[in-house]
């Protein structure tokens, strides 16, 4: 139990109506969630106006409601605060609710439209090396110390965000490391939090079905470093050619990694082979399992920023070569014949052309690069053709197929595909619709040493079709159809 008034620090109120020296049980922003005593925040969604279901939350049992536009019809023994953004509100009271949890330990947020997932995992893994109990919020897991938790969002909700970060705290968790989303920042989900420090990957083409304009899209990212408190670190990729733009208003403590150019904290690859590569990081040379120019900054970022958390350099650089990939991030498997499977969470054009870049650059130059690909229903559409064009560009044989089609017609999706594929590359594509049938067609198509790519899903065990998530996991079909007899 807490009491309104002090759940409401840092709020900024545009009017109160009735008392705010009541006792609140919990915070919610879903009436189904409302039980006697609860502080109910209407939320105006994507989908939802949560402004639609305060009766049904006072019927419900609340105590209270935030909400930007005050209800005709009030019950006079329910407090009724009005303010500008519930979003931002929800996200303050939850913070206060679970008593600053973020101000408890160092929490570091990493945004980007790839390597999110990557740079958070390593770090989470590498700071567990190091000896600490370490926090993870990511697409994947959310973890307190050994503990898993239940992903939903990338960014979580600001109250199951706080409340993971609360029993972090309570748990003796020092450092942790969460993935900002764009539409976590833009929803105000990070709101409230206090971050130690933030690191940015680089930025291309995707969710512009939801932010509009790619001018948008980076405002949203930026937002993050603009709010950084003087305290914390802003590290960036200089190599990215919005990585000084993201920087460029912060009152944070700005610092550079990449490969390119001098940076604070540089990466160079040495050795590339396909089951991993000789890295220089600062001064100290790194054999490590990952794969991949691109893996080559997510350790450069992650070097950086155990750096900047006061870390010793050479215990870093020790612990970074004990670091395997991460869970659907360049994952692959070897069959007995010599046939070469890697499952790749790359959903976006950038991604997928920088794994298939990394293939081109570990690969001896005989085998074929097989790739199926598909693009998600009910999202961006206009990275389509430009997904599939760098596939077939990239690409011995490509076979478009189904990735969460959602709502969408999947022969639609993979229609739209298509009209990216130029004239020369015409002959190397095939669609099939059936994602598992896909898969088989690409191992019947492999011949020894040639190499398969399955992109898009990545770690996801599931197919969206319509409202269903149907079982799916791409790497255990292809191990089943790569070794029958190790399924």
């Amino acid at each position: 139990m807490k009491l309104l008034r002090d759940i409401l620090y840092r709020v900024p109120l545009v009017d109160t109506l009735g008392s705010t020296n009541v006792a609140i049980s919990k915070v919610c922003f879903d009436s189904r969630k409302v039980s006697q005593q609860s502080l109910f925040v209407a939320v105006k969604g994507t989908q939802v106006d949560g402004h639609e279901f305060i009766a049904k939350a006072i019927q419900e049992g609340a105590q209270a409601i935030i909400c930007e536009e005050l209800p005709e019809q009030r019950n006079d023994k329910v407090t009724y605060l009005k303010v500008k953004n519930s979003a931002l509100a929800l996200s303050l009271v939850a913070t206060n609710f679970y008593d600053q949890p973020s101000e408890k330990l160092q929490l570091v947020g990493i945004t980007g439209t790839n390597g999110k997932t990557t740079t958070a995992t390593l770090l989470f893994n590498l700071f567990t090396l190091l000896g600490y109990k370490a926090g993870l919020l990511s697409t994947v897991h959310i973890k307190i110390g050994q503990e898993t938790l239940p992903a939903t969002h990338t960014t979580p909700d600001p109250i199951y965000l706080n409340e993971c970060l609360h029993k972090m705290v309570e748990q003796g968790v020092k450092y942790c490391f969460m993935e900002a989303s764009s539409h976590g920042i833009h929803q105000e989900r990070t709101g409230g939090l206090k971050f130690a420090g933030a690191v940015f990957t680089n930025i291309s083409h995707d969710h512009l079905d939801y932010h509009g304009t790619f001018d948008n899209y980076i405002k949203a990212k930026k937002k993050l470093f603009d709010e950084l408190p003087k305290s914390a670190f802003a590290l960036t990729n200089a190599d990215e050619r919005h990585g000084g733009v993201m920087v460029q208003n912060t009152k944070a403590r700005v610092h550079t990694f990449g490969l390119k150019t001098e940076t604070d904290f540089k990466a160079k690859i040495i050795e590339h082979q396909l089951n991993g590569m000789l890295v220089k990081l600062g001064k100290h040379e790194v054999w490590t399992k990952l794969i991949g120019t691109f893996n080559a900054y997510n350790l450069a970022a992650i070097y950086g920023v155990a750096c900047l958390l006061e870390q010793d350099e050479l215990q870093v650089a020790t612990a970074i070569s004990s670091l395997k990939s991460v869970e659907g991030r360049f994952q692959y498997i070897r069959s007995a014949e010599g046939i070469t499977a890697i499952v790749d969470y790359a959903h976006t054009p950038d991604a997928l052309s920088n794994v298939l870049k990394t293939i081109r650059q570990v690969r001896s130059g005989n085998e074929k690069v097989i790739t199926v690909v598909g693009c998600g229903g009910n999202r961006d559409a206009t990275k389509r053709p430009e997904m599939a064009q760098i596939a077939t560009e990239l690409s011995d044989q490509v076979i478009f197929t189904s990735d969460n089609p959602r709502f969408e017609d999947p022969e639609a999706i993979i229609a739209d595909m298509e009209t990216g594929v130029e004239m020369q590359f015409q002959q190397k594509y095939l669609s099939v619709t059936n994602r598992h049938q896909a898969i088989k067609t690409a191992v019947k198509l492999a011949q020894p040493q040639d190499i398969i790519l399955i992109a898009g899903k990545g770690h996801e065990k599931y197919q969206i079709v319509k409202d269903q998530k149907l079982p799916f996991d791409d790497l255990a079909i292809v191990h089943e159809l790569l070794n029958p007899q190790e399924a």
